[in-house]
């Protein structure tokens, strides 16, 4: 691990020409070796200063020498002070009190603009350190300018309680605004302004949970980029079964991942770790272990929950606004947030569990206002860009609908992507209800009565076989009017289950969009058999068409289909041959490069010879 930090001690921590390079160099000497970087930051932002030798020599050309008030002319240095300067420490020009200073230059390094030319050369390095390598950055104390953006662009930050992120002082706004709006620099960027809007992952008391929190998150971070994940040994059995089970009605999604005292979740006891908590709540993200291989979670909260929208101290009409966001649906804060778990998830090399639960997304007018389409897009993106196993689950009595369907389908990444379902969830466009309204209408529900019920039937074998007259017609069809008033509320409970049977895992399973049903209690040792598989596999797919450039993912994968006997649609065993066949597969492995040289080598030989 790579770790850079500021020295508050020296001149506040600011960043100067040298600093600059220091961190620069740094950050690429753990880029160029895949290294985890982390970065702690306590600083006052780029250094400012001014040529203090130049400050007890300059003189000031006033207009009137009597009367100072009325303005200067310039700045100047008698002929004396301008020779005795090293050369190019000012531009002047000669006049007749001496030498007018028309720029400073000095002859330090670090006061000025180069330091803002450092800042943005380490403001790009660490947008590329993202991209490359895990970032990490603990904000042990104020961070100020190139140092707020220097934590932001490592994505992933843990904030100490007084350590504000600021972009400019609170003094100096209160001086922009002609009075005195803000009281501390934790009003502009402190974890009660940096929790809720995203930007800080995970809030901390002291620099003693900091440290903590840093270790933690490393242990789920490969040593280097494109090792396997970093598994660690576990006490918790992966063939027990998931005692904690979702309820149909709104519960805390928490407990399906960590469990409670008396009941065990889905993943290894006590391993589970959320972050991101006070941002997007409708969607809630973590880390943790399945049989001690590291994950991404996210999963989706069922209750409804609030959105706060803070005042604006500056603004004397703004008021604090409180919005209520509805459970299993997905808002632009949420979207945004489920993206970019993704990514970080992708960049920190692990697979991604996502137990989705969304009946959709949030298409009201503020909601489209607010971006809503863009987030959502953003999921896409961030899935299709995947390089590691992503496993979608539909929880007990969760569903996923409409565009929500969309936005995780295992088409936009279907190498890595694969979806599943607990026997109790479903699936489908609209909700039973809603699809009866549109395509099980009580028309329909009316011509279903009279094609089951008796009672029916016999009135309109009465109503069509008799020659009545107009009154017993009537009275005929008062009855059926009645009937049918009567049988109505059932009847369109029918028509809604008909309805949810389209829904139901049967049918996604026949359909082809989920792999298989799994049963929720089951659900702990298949997807860590299957998380095991996949660990293997992709790294000898990897391989194969590193050996092979013309190789598919597909091809590949018959390779090694051709050199196994078992079941290939059972993990366990899977897992198996690729532990017992090591050295048969790493000896086909370069046999197909070996064939891959000899055929680039034919090809050439044959352009040589049409010379």
């Amino acid at each position: 691990v790579v770790f850079i930090a500021n020295d508050v001690t020296v001149q506040s921590g600011s960043f100067g020409v040298e600093e600059d390079d220091i961190y620069f160099k740094a950050s690429k000497f753990a880029r160029e070796r895949g290294l985890p970087r982390v970065y702690i930051a306590c600083n006052a932002g780029a250094r400012i200063g001014l040529v203090e030798e130049l400050k007890p020599k300059f003189k000031i050309k006033f207009y009137d020498e009597d009367s100072p008030n009325k303005g200067f002319e310039y700045l100047y240095l008698t002929d004396e002070d301008y020779k005795a300067l090293p050369e190019g420490t000012v531009i002047a020009k000669e006049v007749a009190d001496g030498w007018a200073v028309t720029d400073i230059v000095g002859t330090t390094e670090g006061i000025g603009v180069e330091n803002l030319r450092g800042s943005g050369m380490i403001a790009g390095e660490t947008s590329k350190a993202y991209d490359e390598i895990f970032t990490l950055s603990y904000v042990t104390g104020r961070s100020v300018g190139i140092g707020a953006y220097l934590v932001r662009l490592g994505q992933r930050i843990i904030q100490m309680k007084q350590g504000p992120m600021i972009l400019t002082g609170y003094s100096a706004l209160n001086k922009l605004l002609g009075r005195d709006v803000y009281t501390s620099q934790d009003q502009l960027g402190g974890p009660q302004v940096m929790v809720p809007n995203g930007v800080t992952h995970e809030e901390v008391e002291d620099d003693q949970a900091g440290v903590l929190s840093v270790l933690k998150w490393l242990s789920f971070v490969p040593k280097k980029v494109g090792d396997s994940p970093a598994i660690r040994g576990i006490s918790d059995p992966v063939e027990r079964a998931v005692e904690w089970r979702p309820t149909p009605t709104p519960y805390d999604p928490r407990l399906m991942c960590s469990g409670t005292p008396d009941q065990l979740g889905f993943f290894d006891k006590g391993s589970y770790k959320e972050y991101l908590a006070g941002w997007g709540k409708s969607v809630v993200v973590g880390r943790a272990r399945l049989g001690g291989i590291p994950m991404g979670v996210i999963n989706v909260e069922t209750r409804l929950v609030d959105k706060v929208v803070p005042a604006d101290p500056a603004d004397v009409n703004s008021r604090e606004a409180i919005l209520p966001q509805a459970g299993q649906v997905l808002f632009p804060d949420s979207s945004y947030k489920t993206a970019q778990a993704i990514r970080d998830f992708n960049k920190e090399g692990m697979p991604c569990m996502i137990f989705a639960n969304w009946r959709g997304f949030s298409g009201g007018s503020r909601d489209m206002a607010g971006e809503i389409l863009k987030f959502g897009a953003m999921i896409v993106d961030a899935l299709r860009e995947y390089e590691n196993p992503v496993y979608i689950y539909l929880p007990p009595h969760g569903e996923l609908r409409g565009g929500s369907w969309v936005v995780v389908d295992p088409t936009i990444n279907e190498e890595k992507m694969s979806m599943f379902a607990d026997p109790d969830s479903r699936g489908g466009i609209l909700e039973p209800a809603g699809i009866t309204e549109v395509k099980f209408r009580v028309p329909d529900q009316l011509k279903v009565m009279h094609r089951i019920d008796p009672q029916l039937q016999l009135l309109d074998a009465e109503l069509e076989g008799s020659d009545m007259d107009p009154d017993g017609q009537s009275a005929i069809k008062e009855q059926i009017k009645a009937r049918e008033d009567l049988l109505k509320p059932v009847y369109l409970q029918a028509a809604t289950e008909f309805a949810d049977l389209h829904d139901k895992t049967g049918r996604m399973k026949a359909k082809g969009v989920i792999s298989a049903a799994v049963p929720w209690e089951q659900s702990r040792e298949y997807f860590y058999n299957l998380a095991k598989r996949r660990i293997s596999q992709d790294a000898y797919v990897s391989q194969l068409k590193a050996a092979d450039s013309t190789l598919s993912t597909a091809a590949a994968l018959d390779i090694l289909k051709s050199m196994c006997s078992a079941d290939w649609e059972d993990n366990t065993a899977i897992s198996s041959f690729y532990t017992d066949s090591a050295a048969e597969i790493a000896a086909k492995i370069a046999s197909v490069k070996k064939e891959s040289i000899q055929s680039k080598i034919d090809a050439l030989n044959a352009q040589l010879g049409e010379l």
